[in-house]
């Protein structure tokens, strides 16, 4: 078959490589209806996140099993599933806690920009519709779940969104916007999004802001707090991953109020006595996105939510480098492959 393989800065090739297989008993392999471009892929795409040697790339995935390892035994070939980007037994101590991203047999999901996937840890990583395959409609949809709906997911759960809250989401990218759609869902009355892009603001409306600031910094900071009457926000979703969008972030927070982090961090570094006294609680990583992923499928299959929308270039496979280019220049939101 045919994969996407990053060969260095802004070099992403579609050439041949091995087909998967099955390696140990616990695996599945997927016949993928769908992959995409993740925003954490344009980190070793700039150059920003150094590779050794030519990688495989893509961890976001949805599809059909075509064949299973001998020892998994809750789903069978013909499903339909969506998986996490982060596998997991979901039976060891961390994954019975809720933390599968921390699973003490994690593997972070590779060479999924491709028409076939091998998934380790079938078992505790896939979640297969009930009744049957979804309509072709659905499918961008179930495929934000395998990691961008899940990691906006948990970036509203992190930061402790609850009814009546007041949040604020730094980022506008696909994991801010569907962070949006989040906080939504857990109730949040007031969502001030940070974005100074009309297409992401109309998105980040459609998905349930009810302010957009254009601002960054402390600029952005002043006007958070000159519409919390000068409180602060309750929640606080991170989703960029930058000193600057963290720090943001922990200064919008009220004293008591929560910040989830979700941006995979390039340079961060806090100040320890600043955030001594600024009385916010801290919490992100990894999405652990297992454990969201059955709620998430049905609220997409019972037309709850439509986070499918955050995909505005849907292109084929072979033309995978043309997504890469669109979400760096930000034409793009975020790219659709279909297989």
């Amino acid at each position: 078959m045919k994969g996407t393989v990053l060969y260095g800065p802004r070099d992403i090739r579609f050439e041949s490589r091995d087909d998967p297989k099955i390696v140990e008993p616990t695996d599945a392999v997927l016949r993928l209806a769908a992959t995409c471009v993740c925003g954490s892929d344009l980190w070793p795409y700039r150059g920003l996140q150094p590779i050794d040697g030519p990688t495989p790339m893509g961890h976001e995935y949805c599809g059909v099993v075509e064949e299973l390892g001998s020892a998994v035994q809750s789903i069978t070939p013909g499903q339909f599933v969506v998986g996490s980007f982060a596998t997991s037994d979901n039976t060891c101590p961390h994954c019975r806690y809720g933390y599968q991203s921390a699973c003490a047999h994690r593997e972070f999901m590779l060479r999924a920009q491709a028409p076939f996937l091998r998934v380790p840890q079938a078992d505790g990583t896939l979640v297969a519709t009930p009744g049957g395959a979804p309509s072709a409609d659905l499918v961008p949809s179930l495929l934000a779940c395998s990691d961008v709906l899940g990691t906006g997911w948990f970036a509203a759960d992190a930061a402790n969104v609850r009814p009546g809250a007041t949040a604020v989401v730094v980022g506008d990218g696909a994991v801010g916007l569907l962070g949006i759609l989040s906080a939504k869902q857990m109730g949040a009355e007031r969502i001030i999004a940070m974005s100074r892009h009309d297409k992401r603001q109309k998105l980040a409306r459609e998905f349930g802001a009810t302010d957009i600031v254009a601002e960054r910094g402390d600029l952005a900071v002043a006007r958070v707090k000159d519409m919390t009457k000068g409180i602060g926000a309750d929640s606080v979703l991170e989703c960029v991953g930058t000193k600057e969008s963290m720090m943001q972030a922990i200064k919008s927070t009220r004293p008591g109020g929560h910040v989830g982090y979700v941006g995979l961090p390039h340079g961060v570094e806090l100040d320890g006595q600043q955030l001594f006294y600024s009385h916010v609680h801290l919490h992100g990583g990894p999405a652990p996105v297992r454990r969201f992923l059955p709620k998430l499928i049905d609220l997409v299959l019972n037309g709850a939510i439509n986070p499918g929308k955050v995909f505005d270039l849907v292109l084929p496979l072979d033309q995978v480098a043309e997504g890469y280019r669109a979400m760096d220049e930000r034409r793009a939101i975020k790219s659709l492959l279909r297989t």
